[in-house]
Formats: C-alpha cells, sequence, structure tokens
C-alpha cells in the first residue's frame, strides 16, 4: 500500500471515529472529508479552525480540499458512467 496505507485502516474506514488505527489529525481529515462530501452536513467554523490549527500551512488545507473534491468528482462520475466499485470501502447508502 501506497503512504502507509494499511490493511487494517481501510478496513476501519467505515467508522474511522471509533478506531485506534486513526491518528487524530488523520481523524481530523476524514471528518472534513465527511463533512464535504455529506449533503446534509456543512463545514462549520469550529471545525474549520480545528484544521487551521492542526494544519498550520493554508495550502495543506486547500490541497485536502481539492482531494475531497477531486474523489466525489469521481465518485459521480463513476456512478454515471456505471463503473463498478473495487469493493474496498463500503459506503452505506441513504436513499
Amino acid at each position: 500500500m501506497q503512504q502507509g496505507l494499511t490493511e487494517e485502516k481501510i478496513s476501519a474506514l467505515g467508522d474511522y471515529t471509533q478506531s485506534p488505527y486513526f491518528s487524530p489529525r488523520e481523524k481530523l481529515a476524514l471528518t472534513y472529508a465527511d463533512r464535504i462530501t455529506l449533503s446534509d452536513q456543512d463545514v462549520d467554523d469550529e471545525l474549520f479552525a480545528k484544521l487551521q490549527d492542526e494544519f498550520s500551512e493554508p495550502a495543506a488545507i486547500v490541497e485536502l480540499t481539492a482531494i475531497v473534491a477531486f474523489e466525489n468528482f469521481r465518485s459521480k462520475f463513476n456512478h454515471a458512467l456505471q463503473v463498478e466499485a473495487n469493493g474496498i470501502c463500503q459506503v452505506k447508502l441513504s436513499l
């Protein structure tokens, strides 16, 4: 796996907030990704302040935002073209 991503982390993504495999910094980044991705949630001032404290360089927050946005784009693109998921991360759909 690249970037030190372990099978345990991949398996624990669905419940990252309770997982011992993720550092507080990683949990913050994943929370941010959730807030960007999920339509019923927002990035509030409190979360953004935590991001600014943890990622002191503004460019890091911009890069993280771009990565999340790109993955969201890819998800929509794949769905529209009926590209099947590879099963790495099971996402529960709420319809």
